[in-house]
């Protein structure tokens, strides 16, 4: 079973600042997460996933840190802010107030 892409454009940062709120990740480590936890259902691409973050680091929900030795492979982590947290709590209230009331409406 696929998600639609439409379905999932609404929910991407919110999915992205859960799982960040749970420990710093670099990009691909977020994408191979977000796979994981939803066992398969939720496939993001990298070019749906650096827009997101970069808009979050813009907007200081999160904020990037590049890691690795001079001269070896460096990652760019991602970790939340304070702000993050303050966002993520909103989306989350948000999203539980459309799933509830999507909810009601399919139960007639």
């Amino acid at each position: 079973m696929t998600v639609n892409k439409e379905l999932m454009k609404g929910s991407t940062a919110t999915l992205v600042l859960t799982l960040l709120a749970r420990k710093e990740m670099y990009g691909y480590q977020i994408i191979k997460e977000l796979e994981v936890v939803s066992s398969g259902l939720f496939e993001m691409k990298e070019g749906t996933l650096y827009p997101i973050l970069h808009a979050l680091e813009q907007s200081e929900a999160v904020v990037a840190t590049w890691v690795g030795e001079e001269g070896t492979r460096q990652r760019k982590y991602y970790a939340i802010t304070k702000q993050g947290r303050a966002l993520l709590k909103a989306k989350k209230e948000e999203w539980r107030n459309f799933k509830e009331t999507v909810d009601k409406v399919l139960q007639g």
